[in-house]
């Protein structure tokens, strides 16, 4: 098939996969399998591969989402279940004021994030947003959205991040200068996007059920000290931020660095803190063994839709790149004469859009743009501020080939219609605002 008819077809399997998810109302999961057979078939996949191609791409996504989706869930039903997320939320609520709290956690989302992927830290922090909300009368979508956002910024654009890390490798940059420019410029980007997201109009829109929709209304008597929940959220992001230090500070034969990087793998880390939830929490309700993992238990269905829909983002994203539809893009913008710092974040759009992975969107970008940046003689922070605005390319745009929007969406009760307006939108916004930042610095420099 043509470069052309690969763009028409990328085009056409997501408006059919729109179609049937939002009108037909046909299952997601269903959905997304099917269109990404047809896809896979269409584009000229073999028949005998096209189906290795889709199951292919569910086993990558949920090799690194299924089991951070349940521990993290586990974690949070136990706070849940042991009032500890009310508790979180009457003390800080109580000491900032309900009109304090919204910024509270989204400064808490862009410290957090720094050394813990986009996905843990919101499964992590999604009791809390919702324990939040039902405390201080908020509506949840207006403090989560804000929160996910910040995460994602964080991810894309600062190490230690793999994204940001891996791009600065490939461009011959400093991630520590990338650290030291992203850091400001991130953190305006996540106020000006706040400051625009809070013109969103949320309230009294109807959402499905959350897997944590009941957090911050379960009042029980005697319930853990926030500082103990506070805690135990910390832990498995003390462990990450071990692990990840670890590997950007030490030797690689240092005899500590496997260790640091065992227990900071965010498997490790959540299981980690599971354990610790399972006693400390279990002891202090006067649980038994059995009814504190009956709790835990009890965190699993509700998530399995989150984990299945996810896995099938992952096929439909794993078609688009096999088909090649995403390099006919990523050639036509590489080609394109627009000036180079605008060409890196319209590309890494263009194939986040096309793929759904931030991670390979960075790492596409960065390796067809590696020779231009080093004919055009920039500075080292010219080459930062690039770096940076390929980071926020790969921050918008998210939608149904991204495995982060199912689990956005899902955790707040959002349908595929109202994550592409609310979601898509909010990370496009804050995309967009943290470029035209890094646009203005670096016609400075």
């Amino acid at each position: 098939m043509t470069g052309t008819g690969l763009i028409w077809l990328g085009l056409a399997a997501v408006a059919v996969l729109l179609a049937l998810v939002i009108w037909v109302r046909m299952p997601a999961f269903v959905a997304l399998l099917l269109v990404s057979l047809a896809t896979a078939v269409i584009s000229g996949i073999p028949l005998a591969e096209s189906v290795g191609v889709v199951t292919g791409g569910v086993g990558k996504t949920l090799g690194s989402v299924a089991v951070v989706v349940g521990l993290g869930a586990m974690l949070g039903k136990i706070i849940e279940e042991s009032g500890g997320a009310t508790a979180l939320a009457q003390y800080f609520t109580g000491k900032l004021g309900r009109k304090r709290v919204v910024v509270a956690l989204v400064i808490a989302a862009f410290i957090l994030g720094i050394p813990v992927f986009f996905d843990v830290g919101f499964i992590i922090l999604a009791p809390i947003v919702f324990g939040f909300a039902a405390v201080a009368k908020i509506d949840p979508l207006r403090i989560g959205l804000p929160v996910a956002a910040t995460l994602l910024t964080v991810h894309v654009v600062l190490p230690p991040h793999p994204g940001p890390v891996a791009v600065a490798e490939l461009l011959g940059g400093d991630a520590g200068l990338l650290l030291t420019v992203g850091l400001p410029i991130s953190a305006v980007t996540v106020a000006l996007g706040y400051l625009a997201v809070r013109r969103f109009s949320v309230e009294g829109i109807e959402r499905a059920p959350s897997p944590v929709e009941h957090a911050g209304v379960n009042e029980v008597d005697n319930p853990p000290s926030p500082w103990t929940i506070i805690g135990l959220i910390l832990l498995p992001i003390v462990l990450i931020m071990i692990g990840t230090t670890s590997a950007m500070l030490m030797d690689a034969d240092a005899p500590g660095r496997s260790v640091a990087a065992f227990i900071g793998s965010s498997p490790v880390a959540l299981l980690i803190a599971v354990l610790v939830a399972w006693v400390v929490l279990g002891s202090q309700r006067g649980w038994n063994r059995q009814e504190s993992s009956e709790v835990l238990d009890s965190a699993l269905p509700a998530v399995a839709v989150i984990i299945f829909v996810t896995g099938a983002g992952g096929a439909f994203a794993n078609v688009l790149v096999e088909s090649g539809i995403g390099q006919v893009l990523s050639d036509l913008l590489a080609n394109s004469g627009l000036p180079l710092i605008l060409t890196a974040f319209l590309l890494t759009a263009t194939l986040r859009a096309a793929q759904g992975s931030a991670t390979v969107a960075l790492l596409t970008t960065a390796g067809l743009l590696a020779q231009p940046i080093v004919d055009a003689g920039l500075s080292s922070l010219q080459t930062t501020l690039i770096m940076i605005a390929i980071g926020f390319g790969g921050l918008g745009l998210s939608h149904i080939n991204d495995s982060g929007f199912w689990i956005v969406t899902k955790y707040l009760g959002l349908s595929v219609k109202q994550g592409l307006k609310y979601w898509t939108t909010v990370s496009t916004i804050f995309g967009v605002t943290g470029f035209l930042v890094t646009w203005a610095v670096y016609a400075l420099v």
